[in-house]
């Protein structure tokens, strides 16, 4: 997992067409700028462009392996799992903007994304109907303990990550967030 440390790196994540590729990339693997465009309804030349912003941070590089001619140009991730914490960023103000800004993106991709699969015709359907979830809890934790669990429900995701692909495997979104609240 690359953890964030450079807010260049950051600003580079917190764009929506930036985060849309590399989640793109992150299910699909190695990737084209035209398929890219298809997956995201973007122009060729604007994910060409946001492409070398992703590579200029470290974040995604060439394939050139994978191209069967001089036309065909590639790219994939460096790292498929992204992590920052927005304490890193404290000490500049405008650092602060830029980690608030990739947290409200990241929110606002996950509200999204399952704003989109709630109404989709697939979330009342055999056989993900029976199969998604959504779990919530009030408890009473310190802040080790929010940490402790954290890091146990990174592990448990991580021991489901790589999988091959087979028939019955698709693309799921897994999100989890713990944070003190009240009701």
């Amino acid at each position: 997992m690359t953890e964030i440390k450079d807010a260049a790196v950051l600003k580079a994540v917190a764009h929506p067409l930036r985060r849309r590729l590399l989640d793109v990339l992150r299910v699909d693997g190695p990737s084209m700028p035209s398929v890219l465009a298809r997956h995201t309804g973007q122009a060729v030349a604007n994910v060409s462009h946001h492409m070398r912003v992703l590579a200029d941070a470290g974040l995604v590089e060439e394939a050139p392996e994978l191209a069967r001619n001089r036309k065909e140009h590639w790219w994939r991730m460096v790292d498929a799992q992204l992590s920052w914490n927005a304490t890193d960023f404290a000490a500049d103000p405008a650092d602060v903007a830029t980690a608030d800004a990739a947290e409200s993106l990241g929110l606002q991709r996950q509200i999204d994304l399952t704003a989109t699969w709630l109404g989709s015709p697939a979330s009342r359907a055999e056989p993900w109907s029976h199969s998604a979830f959504s779990s919530d809890a009030w408890l009473r934790l310190s802040p080790a303990e929010l940490a402790e669990l954290g890091a146990e429900i990174q592990r448990v995701i991580d021991s489901y990550y790589g999988r091959a692909e087979s028939p019955d495997r698709e693309p799921v979104f897994v999100l989890s967030r713990g944070f003190p609240a009240r009701p």
